[in-house]
């Protein structure tokens, strides 16, 4: 069993294993139940039920038990991997593969997390695809083909989640120690994350601060929304470019709320190009135009501040380099 965690809680919040999914970055609320249901999650040194609404004060401990593997199916994955060691990976996620396992099925890096923590060797018919080894990130490389395995939700060992269609950098814990580390350097705000978005109109500050509190919408629960009463989240920008009626935006997290940066441009009435959720959907870009294009963060380990870079992909800069031409015009 890993190490037991305790918190207490700062403020009234409703519902327990909302507030916790929030807290522990990484864990999907599907996980967060399953935890709580099993007996893994306390309040006040009592039992706890999902939907408990917690109160400024309560205290809440947990322990986050190791995961086993379970009806694992194989699959072939193409990811971009910059940086891996005994502790951590650090992946370049393509737009459209969602860091969790869905209720449908279908490759996620949810189930390639604990292929990465239980280092788990292809099986023998996967060696006839381009022969790369039989253990999962055996070495070293930018690029190579992964054997993951996806079946059934198992428990996300990533520090923090990117939305199905955001493409860029993650870090993934490759055990329980690293998680717990990178989650309070999210915490404590250590961790820098960057990204770049093409906005919808022209931004007239050259550099702002975006400070609003982000909740669910109770209408709609799959959207978030800047609400009083929401948690705290801020957001900061620097204009890059404007060219064809969008804006060119260079953005930094000091939160990490849901969705967040969708949200925050979105109130300014600045959405994020290709949002079908939070503005509209465009033919320039079949998604969001969000990219999670630099990671900074000390290594568990060592210490030591290291930070990765990876260009937006193609569909963007295909978005942005059209929205030039035309303003070229």
């Amino acid at each position: 069993m890993s190490e037991v965690e305790h918190h207490t809680v700062p403020v009234d919040a409703p519902r327990l294993d909302q507030y916790l999914a929030g807290l522990l970055s990484g864990q999907s609320r599907n996980r967060v139940q399953r935890l709580i249901a099993d007996g893994h999650v306390r309040v006040n040194d009592g039992a706890a039920r999902a939907g408990l609404r917690l109160r400024k004060g309560d205290r809440l401990s947990w322990e986050l038990p190791p995961t086993t593997p379970s009806r694992l199916q194989a699959e072939a994955m193409d990811l971009r991997v910059l940086y891996e060691d005994d502790d951590l990976v650090v992946i370049d996620k393509p737009a459209g593969l969602p860091v969790h396992a869905g209720p449908g099925g279908g490759p996620n890096l949810e189930a390639n997390f604990e292929a990465l923590r239980f280092g788990l060797p292809a099986p023998p018919a996967l060696a006839l695809m381009g022969g790369l080894g039989t253990v999962l990130f055996g070495a070293v490389g930018l690029a190579r083909t992964l054997f993951v395995v996806a079946a059934i939700p198992l428990g996300v060992l990533g520090a923090y989640r990117l939305d199905r269609d955001t493409s860029g950098l993650i870090v993934v814990a490759r055990n329980d120690a690293t998680h717990r580390a990178l989650t309070r350097q999210l915490q404590q705000r250590l961790m820098t994350r960057r990204y770049r978005a093409i906005a919808v109109g022209e931004v007239a500050d050259p550099a702002a601060r975006i400070e609003a509190p982000i909740g669910r919408d109770v209408k709609h629960r799959q959207r978030m929304v800047v609400v009083a009463g929401g948690r705290e989240a801020i957001t900061e920008f620097i204009r890059l470019g404007v060219a064809g009626g969008h804006s060119l935006l260079q953005v930094s997290l000091t939160t990490g709320r849901t969705h967040q940066i969708r949200v925050h441009l979105a109130f300014i009435k600045h959405p994020v190009l290709g949002d079908p959720v939070y503005g509209h959907r465009s033919p320039l870009i079949g998604r969001p135009a969000l990219h999670a294009e630099t990671l900074t963060l000390r290594h568990p380990r060592t210490g030591k501040s290291m930070t990765w870079q990876a260009a937006p992909p193609e569909d963007f800069e295909l978005a942005w380099n059209s929205l030039s031409v035309r303003t070229m015009r």
